[in-house]
């Protein structure tokens, strides 16, 4: 695994996290990051998403996760490290 993807962690927003662009925004978000992995709306409402980069862009990453778009309400970030899957590029799971 190269270094440009160092990190891997998955995450759950729960709060008012769906309807309002927010996977949207993620692709964005780690498009300017350098951020690989993918995201996707949960059943029981929630989002949940895995982030892989740098430590310093998954850590960017994450803060912003914490506070989404202003469109949305974050209440709960639940994160996890996971081992690297190598991904090429982030996308909207559906």
């Amino acid at each position: 695994m190269s270094d440009h993807h160092a990190r891997a962690v998955y995450v759950i927003v729960r709060g008012i996290v769906q309807g309002v662009g927010f996977r949207y925004y993620t692709v964005s978000q780690a498009g300017a990051r350098g951020i690989v992995g993918w995201v996707r709306n949960r059943p029981d409402g929630a989002v949940e998403a895995l982030v892989e980069g740098t430590s310093d862009a998954v850590d960017g990453m994450l803060e912003w996760l914490a506070r989404g778009p202003s469109s949305a309400v974050v209440r709960d970030l639940y994160s996890q490290e996971r081992t690297p899957e190598g991904h090429r590029s982030f996308e909207i799971r559906y």
